[in-house]
């Protein structure tokens, strides 16, 4: 407990900068992240043993929880010394920022459920307006795709389907952002594409001269990003189906070897996103092209996502943009899908809590490609649990019952994904031909599921992210 005061003491310069209504929640905050900056399972085993609360599950009130243990132990505190920051209270407080961000929910026992719209559902209003009758909460329109004609006539539909059947919709507009995609430049046989095989070398450059006929040669939609890669760096492509490393540099291309295509279709598609998770690239995750959409998401959307983010500074660059724009704007919802984003979780909810609510979506495709499948289940947890110390509302997104949604059948294991589903506060659901039956399978999924996972316990070893936050002030 002296470590969380001192701690407080610390960045007191910081907490002045927060919103009066969040400030109790970045006080918890950082308490939780000197709690987590330790190992304490030996302490939970003991608390556990003698009936008392050993911290699990506290995260969202970690201070006064273990000054109720203290006081059980007979430590006993002056009036008007305990925390304000009691379970009650962030039970309240998280749902209200779910509530500003996401609207009310008819359902409080499940989360609130976001759709990826489609560029076919401009012409589509009768599904717009089914979608809302089966439970769709959220809207979102992916300004990466499609143009302002076509989301005006997406949003001009949810409107009328929302006063047809009386009900509330968010729209949620993400930025594109940096996203690094391919341009195919040479050796495609059909347009757009080009066949690759494991063990062959391609290349990457900016233009195709130079180059023999029979030589695959593809280009980045960022300039600047091929002369920052370095030797043995590890490339992924269309979400990590396809698996390289840099094996050779020239002075205007680099030769990659594909090591790995987990796919029957052994190709390279134009406009697919490419992944550098060894590399340092040096790119403003603020694009000028995001900055033209602004004004635009400014005037119809309630929500906006800023994709690629990285450090507070970013987000920083971001709210001084949309306070230029307009008075009123709309409300951030910052997205965790590179190493540094989540490295610097608790800058950037610190930096997000200068305004009264944000939120923050665990996206779930670039993370794992970037950190590593293998370390998503434990990254998704850490990042769950800062934020609900945050009393950040999160949303689920990437893949949520994505078989079900493309097939129509789902698998057994995004079964069990979608039921972790109800630890965030909204999940997000791709495009499909199945949206609607995805909808209803989530709903019973989250319904199930939804009044359980509070009863978790969890054990408290040092978490990364608390350290270095911790560290940064020693």
């Amino acid at each position: 407990e002296r470590k969380m005061l001192l701690e407080l003491q610390n960045r007191n310069a910081l907490l002045r900068e927060v919103d009066s209504a969040q400030l109790l929640a970045a006080r918890n905050l950082i308490q939780y992240l000197v709690l987590r900056n330790e190992d304490i399972t030996d302490v939970q085993d003991a608390l556990h043993i003698l009936g008392l609360s050993s911290l699990a599950s506290a995260e969202s009130h970690i201070h006064r929880q273990l000054q109720s243990i203290l006081q059980r132990l007979g430590t006993s505190y002056a009036p008007g010394t305990l925390d304000d920051c009691t379970y009650e209270y962030s039970l309240k407080h998280i749902a209200e920022q779910s509530n500003t961000l996401f609207g009310e929910r008819k359902d409080s026992s499940i989360p609130h459920i976001m759709v990826t719209f489609d560029a076919s559902f401009a012409d589509n209003y009768a599904f717009i307006k089914n979608l809302l009758q089966n439970g769709m909460n959220v809207a979102r329109i992916n300004c990466a795709h499609d143009d302002e004609a076509t989301w005006a006539k997406m949003i001009q539909h949810l409107k009328r389907a929302c006063r047809y059947t009386n009900t509330n919709c968010k729209i949620y507009m993400d930025l594109a952002g940096p996203k690094i995609r391919t341009k195919i430049l040479n050796k495609g046989k059909r347009k757009g594409r080009v066949k690759v095989k494991e063990g062959e070398i391609i290349w990457l450059a900016d233009e195709v001269t130079g180059f023999d006929k029979e030589d695959v040669v593809i280009s980045l939609n960022e300039p600047g990003v091929i002369k920052m890669l370095k030797k043995d760096e590890r490339i992924y492509i269309d979400d990590g189906i396809i698996k390289a490393y840099v094996e050779d540099i020239k002075k205007d291309k680099v030769a990659i070897r594909i090591v790995r295509i987990a796919s029957e279709k052994q190709q390279i598609k134009e406009g697919k996103g490419i992944n550098f998770p060894d590399s340092k690239i040096n790119i403003s995750s603020l694009t000028e092209f995001d900055k033209k959409c602004i004004p635009f998401i400014c005037e119809h959307a309630d929500l906006i996502g800023y994709s690629f983010v990285k450090y507070s500074s970013d987000l920083v660059e971001l709210q001084k943009v949309l306070k230029k724009t307009t008075r009123i704007h709309p409300y951030i919802i910052v997205k965790i899908e590179t190493p540094e984003s989540v490295q610097n979780l608790p800058s950037l909810l610190l930096s997000g809590m200068k305004q009264n609510a944000f939120g923050v979506m665990i996206a779930r495709g670039d993370l794992a490609v970037e950190i590593g499948f293998e370390r998503m289940g434990e990254i998704q947890e850490e990042i769950l649990w800062i934020c609900e110390a945050a009393h950040v509302p999160v949303v689920w997104a990437t893949q949520v019952l994505d078989t079900l949604n493309k097939s129509g059948m789902a698998t057994r294991s995004e079964i069990t994904d979608a039921s972790h589903a109800a630890l965030a506060e909204c999940v997000m659901i791709n495009k499909g031909d199945h949206t609607i039956e995805v909808i209803e399978t989530l709903r019973d999924i989250l319904h199930r599921t939804g009044k359980h996972h509070n009863k978790k316990r969890f054990t408290f070893r040092p978490l990364n992210i608390a350290r270095r936050f911790i560290q940064a002030t020693e």
